[in-house]
């Protein structure tokens, strides 16, 4: 008999109020904007030492080459292919790396050539490049690499059409892809030492971050959700290691195959935290150890025997009792040298043969909305900007349109405070570049200067994105004056042109397209809980048609499917915080109308917590619930997703469900009455 009792769970944490909550200290009237500052405020994060030896090494090491073979403008062209592939190199796994850095630099060189045809030619020009922008910015939303190769497409293109390119026609390409090659021969270095480490560090940091997890279970509701959100963050990064590039390895490699079965060992504990977490009790100390010894086995890649010193799960405690079972799986598995025995089927499937996801990513990209509308969007502003400098007698202006560039790139947050943050971010690297052209004299003495310069650029591109700026500006600069040794009259055009580019931005990028100024957080939210729906639909729904013939290969696929449900749902709440993320940067109201999604935000994800607490429950002997509460959920679930889209802020809507009645869904019965009585903050 099922002895375990769930109590009601508290209400969402900031339901009915902003999470993000208003700014109860008064500010002074010449303060900058919240939504400003947040911009300016480093990251916390760790420099990445090994990448800022490597960076300074890639950009000055060709000019060095360049001097000593008195060709410093070939030496300059080397470097600007090794910037663009510091600025690529942002992936973990070495294989990974390759593609990141390499398919690129292929787009780049097309990109530069491209603009070296038409340099000089004023009103072609300014077709060619707009063209190359809607290409551009309509291949940079197929995925991160993609993103990568349509933006040194565009600034190669640009840097083509706006600076004299040695003959023949092919020199300014090879150079530019030697750089970045260069670049990768620095980064693959390290393969030989390190190996497979990306990858074990991945795996084991959600084993830490799972560990963190159960001891935030039965605790404050707030720690829990920040832990929950950190295993969903490392789940996502550890499969995408693993499987973002494997189309064809499994069964090839036993090395990947034993590193994914030892992550798939994971997911039935990521799916029992949630029951512990509803019980309201803490987990006893030794659980959360044994995860962390489980991290640490698969860090150092040692195969043998762990160990687990586990306290005797409670009688009738269906969440105790299914994370001592997962334990003792994950334990085996890390112990296991067959990589086959536990990873028959990746639970969460491999990406489709080559061919396929081209074919797929073509047809997403010429048949996708907002494709066509960020391409516009972009060609738009570049068309604009080319046609200014083309038509204004401005020297050198290509920094116009470079500045369009790099202010649309679409995966760096607001337009609006990207346009702001970049303007800061010049004026401060036209500082650093005022000094070295006022007062390094040109020659030999570029060698070290860019030798710092470049170091540099890693180690403030992970504090954000105006000191990302701030460090790549001198750089270019310096590489800009080899080309056309224009010398310190640079600073200033550079700032002005700068400051063009972004209220081009602002007005054709920003403030003519509605999409900009909106969030889309309830669109995305509305999807979610669709997903949610479905969700619970495969958790405690009826097999499918035919089960009879083959019952354990129907739970197995059923279970796979559930999965798949679960992971998509996760995903796509991260999207839905970065949404949110990026919402809260933009200026009042549009960051005030996104707070007020929070709550609701928080809600969406215990309903996905309590559905899979519940389905826990069920494995470990809880008694299933009835087709016809299955059933009124997923309606109130849907009907939610409705009032969601109906709505551009959350709004009171009464709920049907009855929250008393006892049962394996009363936790998430009461998740859903609670996320349709959030109501907007005043």
């Amino acid at each position: 008999m099922n002895t375990e009792r769930i109590p009601p769970p508290p209400p969402p944490p900031g339901a009915g109020a902003s999470a993000a909550g208003p700014d109860r200290h008064r500010r002074s009237a010449l303060a900058p904007p919240g939504w400003l500052l947040k911009g300016l405020r480093p990251s916390s994060a760790p420099v990445p030492w090994a990448a800022v030896v490597r960076a300074g090494i890639a950009l000055s090491a060709p000019l060095a080459a360049g001097f000593a073979v008195d060709e410093p403008e070939y030496g300059a062209l080397v470097s600007m292919g090794a910037l663009s592939g510091v600025i690529g190199d942002t992936a973990d796994a070495y294989r990974m790396r390759i593609l990141n850095i390499a398919v690129p630099q292929l787009f780049g060189a097309v990109g530069v050539a491209l603009g070296a045809l038409v340099y000089g030619r004023g009103w072609l020009a300014v077709g060619a490049l707009t063209l190359v922008a809607l290409v551009s910015g309509m291949i940079s939303t197929i995925g991160t690499v993609a993103s990568v190769a349509g933006l040194l497409l565009l600034i190669n293109a640009v840097v083509g059409a706006g600076l004299p390119m040695p003959e023949p026609w092919w020199t300014a390409p090879v150079l530019l892809a030697a750089g970045g090659l260069f670049v990768l021969l620095l980064t693959l270095l390290g393969w030989p030492l390190r190996g497979r480490q990306p990858e074990r560090a991945a795996v084991a940091a959600t084993y830490r971050s799972l560990a963190g997890l159960l001891e935030a279970a039965g605790g404050p509701p707030a720690a829990y959700e920040e832990h929950r959100h950190a295993v969903t963050q490392a789940l996502d990064q550890a499969y995408d290691l693993l499987l973002g590039r494997r189309a064809r390895v499994h069964g090839q490699n036993p090395s990947l195959s034993r590193m994914l079965a030892r992550l798939n060992a994971v997911i039935p504990l990521v799916e029992a935290a949630p029951a512990a977490h509803l019980r309201r009790r803490p987990l006893p100390p030794e659980i959360p150890a044994a995860v962390r010894r489980l991290a640490d086995a698969v860090e150092s890649g040692r195969a043998g025997r762990v160990v687990l010193e586990l306290p005797e799960p409670p009688a009738g405690v269906q969440s105790a009792r299914a994370i001592d079972t997962g334990l003792r799986h994950a334990a085996e598995v890390i112990t296991e040298r067959d990589p086959y025995r536990h990873n028959i089927d990746d639970r969460l499937g491999r990406p489709a043969a080559l061919r396929i996801r081209v074919r797929r990513a073509a047809r997403g990209v010429l048949l996708s909305g907002a494709s066509w509308r960020y391409g516009l969007r972009l060609a738009l502003c570049i068309g604009i900007a080319q046609a200014l400098v083309s038509v204004v007698e401005v020297e050198h202006s290509y920094w116009v349109p470079l500045t369009v560039t790099f202010v649309l790139k679409p995966d760096f947050g607001s337009v609006f405070s990207r346009a702001v943050l970049r303007a800061l971010g010049t004026a401060g690297g036209l500082v650093i570049a005022a000094a070295v052209l006022g007062e390094v004299p040109r020659g030999w003495w570029d060698v070290p200067v860019m030798l710092v310069l470049g170091a540099l650029i890693p180690a403030f591109s992970v504090k954000g994105y105006a000191f990302q700026t701030a460090a790549i500006t001198p750089v270019i600069l310096l590489l800009s004056d080899l080309l056309n040794h224009a010398g310190f009259d640079l600073i200033l055009p550079r700032l002005l042109d700068s400051l063009i580019g972004c209220g081009i931005v602002l007005v054709a990028g920003y403030l003519l397209w509605p999409e900009s100024w909106h969030t889309r957080i309830g669109d995305r939210l509305a999807d979610a809980v669709d997903d949610a729906a479905r969700y619970v639909e495969r958790a405690f729904g009826p097999l499918p048609p035919g089960a009879g013939a083959d019952p354990e290969a129907a739970v197995r696929a059923a279970r796979t499917a559930r999965l798949q449900a679960r992971r998509r749902i996760y995903r796509d709440l991260s999207s839905v915080r970065c949404e949110f993320q990026r919402a809260l940067t933009e200026p009042p109201p549009t960051g005030a109308r996104a707070a007020a999604w929070w709550p609701l935000v928080v809600a969406v994800e215990r309903i996905v917590d309590a559905t899979t607490a519940a389905r826990v429950r069920v494995n470990h002997g809880a008694p299933a619930p009835a087709a016809d509460e299955v059933t009124a959920v997923v309606s109130e679930l849907h009907g939610l997703a409705d009032g969601i889209r109906n709505s551009s802020e959350p709004y009171a809507v009464q709920a049907a469900l009855d929250t008393h009645e006892p049962g394996v869904l009363s936790p998430l019965r009461q998740e859903v009455a609670a996320a349709r009585a959030i109501t907007s903050p005043s």
